[in-house]
């Protein structure tokens, strides 16, 4: 794939505690030079991440609910994304509630992406499992819990777990939702040769940090 194409299946992102205004800068202006998918950022940053990223670059703006821990109300985790909505987000990732996943607490779970899908008014919702804390039968229950509820992505992590990305957590999650929704890798995405093995097992993007995705973008810009 050429550097272009690999920059299509990027989400770039700022999400870290320590993440800068000037790091949101950064993002923005690589988002721009290769056209990558999204720029991501915390919500409170996202009015000046719009205002970086300006018009007409047809790079999707997008930002985070219930993040990083996955345990606010879901009441909270839907204001946030009406909000994340009347900042001009294109997309929300949101983090599931692993308690209620380990516990089998279907009707929660499912009712908490439910309405995180409802709020975001037909933008694409991807629902962030943070794998590291999984079995693979939770991992798949996830997935089919997320499919049911109406997610448009499945994602393997926040970024904050101590793991997160694998190509064996990718393909298992690929194998479960098939073609009824897409897959997202983040979390552990810092070379491209593994994005190139996960992308075989069919994720179609890419969570990565700013100073990550430039490096891979180079590598793939040289071999290209």
């Amino acid at each position: 794939m050429t550097s272009k194409e690999i920059a299509g299946m990027m989400d770039i992102s700022a999400v870290q505690a320590q993440s800068t205004i000037e790091d949101i800068r950064d993002v923005c202006s690589l988002a721009k030079e290769f056209g990558v998918a999204a720029v991501f950022c915390l919500p409170a940053h996202v009015p000046y991440m719009r205002e970086c990223l300006g018009c007409g670059s047809g790079v999707k703006l997008a930002s985070v609910s219930g993040f990083p821990g996955g345990a606010e109300t879901t009441r909270i985790k839907v204001e946030t994304a009406k909000e994340l909505v009347g900042f001009g987000c294109d997309e929300v990732d949101m983090v599931n509630n692993l308690a209620w996943l380990k516990a089998r607490y279907k009707s929660s779970y499912v009712g908490d992406v439910r309405s995180v899908v409802e709020a975001a008014a037909g933008r694409p919702v991807k629902v962030i499992l943070e794998c590291h804390w999984l079995t693979d039968e939770e991992i798949a229950r996830a997935c089919e819990w997320c499919v049911e509820a109406g997610a448009s992505w499945v994602k393997t992590g926040t970024g904050w777990a101590p793991t997160g990305a694998t190509v064996e957590r990718c393909e298992l999650m690929k194998k479960t939702v098939v073609d009824r929704c897409g897959v997202k890798a983040a979390g552990g995405v810092r070379t491209l040769e593994t994005l190139l093995a996960m992308y075989a097992v069919g994720v179609r993007r890419f969570g990565i940090g700013v100073k990550t995705a430039r490096n891979i973008l180079d590598e793939a810009s040289i071999q290209s």
